[in-house]
């Protein structure tokens, strides 16, 4: 028996992608996709398009890859355009559901973006209309690889708490770069040297410092929800803390009079030696740093429980559940890295898409038929 359709409602997650139209985009060509409301999972052998799949998904709601920077990556050999265009249709309470097309194009080796046929104000407004998160493998060294990663998960969370942060990093970036260049030219020894010197040294502590509060907040937003996340796919007996380790200064003043006083260090150096680009996220379990004393399956546990928080505080700040995009979830899994696995899925309440070589491992009681779909992915095509 079918529920009624008002806990049907209920049940059913706040942000749904109810199409998905991919063309030329990687190695498919022609895609028209109907997902179900729940879960959704690719299956395939390796190389057919399975991540090219969730990319399209991803490129459609934030007008980037988790893959690649190169947006002329994306588009398929022998075509001169890639798009992903998306509905998805968002319900808030008691409101009638609202439905938008979102389409992410790449056309000269540019980006092209559209919200019901028009323009958004900025790419960060794009990107924050229809929060998706994805899980894909080189994520798996979130926990043991360098702190890169870490500061792009907290950019990403970031972003959906304070928009400007993006243009703070990118701004502060170009910067530095330019810093960087003229203290290894000598520039600073002349008056205008000097004074250029200056002026991009205020850029950097202006919009370092700005970039530094912001990953701060994301921080405090992101610590409870990973402890709460990792007591759950983890072990409740274990203790796990996030803090952040600033590499520069939160206010502007302390950060332009550091940046003087390292400009001698500075100028030997492949890099400035202060600022929010040596920025941390720094996990201790029990109070021991966390890429030493953890196991390998604690390790696959803590990136799930990052990836459980980053969803949980983005639906917390953006008041919807994300969508999740979880690729080749099959690959290794033993059985406790298969209970992780699974316990991450009930946690999960927005829509899901996965993919797999192994359909047979995704095994899903509570979900009823009618709001899980299998597709087969072979050569680019989708059945």
């Amino acid at each position: 028996m079918s529920p009624p359709d008002d806990e049907r409602q209920e049940r059913l997650p706040s942000l749904l992608l109810e199409r998905l139209h991919v063309r030329e985009f990687r190695n498919l060509g022609r895609i028209d996709v109907e997902p179900a409301p729940r879960l959704n999972v690719i299956a395939g052998n390796n190389g057919q398009g399975k991540t090219s799949l969730l990319e399209a998904i991803y490129f459609a709601a934030t007008s980037r890859s988790f893959r690649t920077h190169r947006a002329a990556e994306l588009v398929r050999h022998g075509a001169d355009v890639a798009s992903a265009r998306a509905r998805f249709v968002e319900r808030r309470d008691a409101l009638p559901p609202l439905a938008r097309e979102q389409t992410a194009a790449v056309e000269h080796k540019r980006c092209v973006v559209r919200i019901d046929g028009n323009r958004p104000p900025s790419l960060s407004s794009f990107a924050t209309r229809s929060p998706v998160v994805a899980f894909h493998t080189e994520e798996l060294a979130l926990s043991t690889g360098p702190a890169s990663a870490r500061r792009t998960l907290l950019d990403r969370l970031a972003l959906f708490m304070d928009p400007q942060s993006a243009d703070h990093r990118a701004r502060y970036a170009q910067a530095l770069r330019a810093r960087h260049e003229l203290l290894h030219r000598g520039g600073g020894a002349s008056p205008q040297g000097g004074a250029e010197l200056d002026a991009f040294e205020e850029l950097c502590a202006l919009h370092g410092a700005a970039l530094t509060r912001a990953r701060a907040a994301a921080v405090e937003a992101l610590a409870p929800e990973l402890a709460h996340a990792f007591a759950r796919i983890a072990a409740p007996d274990l203790t796990l803390a996030a803090r952040y380790a600033p590499g520069g200064a939160s206010d502007a003043a302390q950060a332009r009079e550091a940046l003087r006083e390292h400009r001698r260090r500075d100028a030997h150096r492949p890099t400035a030696g202060f600022g929010p680009h040596r920025d941390d996220l720094v996990l201790e379990l029990d109070g021991h740093p966390a890429r030493v004393v953890a196991s390998q399956g604690q390790h696959r546990a803590l990136t799930l429980s990052l990836k459980a928080a980053e969803t949980a505080a983005i639906a917390s700040v953006r008041s919807v559940e994300p969508i999740l995009l979880l690729d080749d979830v099959s690959s290794e899994l033993d059985p406790d890295r298969t209970a992780a696995l699974f316990t991450f899925l009930g946690m999960a309440r927005g829509q899901v898409f996965l993919t797999t070589t192994r359909r047979d491992l995704i095994v899903t009681p509570g979900v009823p038929a009618s709001e899980r779909r299998d597709f087969h992915v072979e050569g680019g095509a989708l059945s």
